[in-house]
């Protein structure tokens, strides 16, 4: 098996354990993918293709050992999100991620202005709720995994979103700009 492929299999077994705890949720907003399993899927493993084999496989791990303990990850983020519940966790790594991720939207949505829309309040949020789910381990591993990309000069979100774009029939997020500003 390649490393590709293995990749690929890490990616498929996180975004399907995933998707088992995501069902399983009382989501009061449908924005949320809830009944588009593709879109959530396709938007998930385009999160995770970004990520290292190391990285992928501790948050796997973090989701079977949640699930051993009858804990539901999406279901604490979402929590989270709405302020249903308190902070899960601290650990400066969080806010760090959140720091790196939010500057490469900004220069997405001042690049793409008519493909992304800035909220970062939102945005933070949303990937705050997130990593407070994941072991320190696996915060460890993503914020080395972005200190790489910001070291080649790469932009991780741009890199997720030309992926979805891909998929879903478009060449290139200068494309999708071209459209959407007509």
């Amino acid at each position: 098996m390649s490393s590709s492929d293995g990749k690929k299999e890490l990616i498929k077994e996180i975004v399907d354990e995933e998707y088992r705890m995501f069902k399983s949720l009382f989501i009061k907003n449908s924005d949320r993918c809830k009944d588009n399993p593709k879109t959530f899927k396709l938007v998930r493993w385009a999160y995770f293709s970004v990520l290292s084999n190391e990285t992928l496989q501790s948050y796997l791990n973090d989701l079977k050992e949640a699930r051993k303990h009858g804990r539901n990850l999406l279901e604490e983020k979402y929590a989270r999100m709405d302020e249903l519940i308190p902070q899960i966790k601290e650990n400066p790594l969080i806010d760090e991620i959140v720091t790196i991720r939010l500057n490469w939207m900004k220069e997405l949505a001042s690049k793409y202005p008519h493909v992304f829309e800035m909220n970062e309040k939102s945005f933070a949020n949303y990937l705050r709720s997130e990593l407070e789910t994941y072991s320190d381990r696996t915060l460890e591993l993503i914020y080395k995994d972005l200190k790489e990309a910001l070291k080649r000069g790469s932009n991780l979100l741009k890199d997720q979103y030309e992926y979805i774009f891909i998929k879903i029939g478009y060449n290139s997020l200068e494309e999708v700009e071209r459209k959407k500003a007509r």
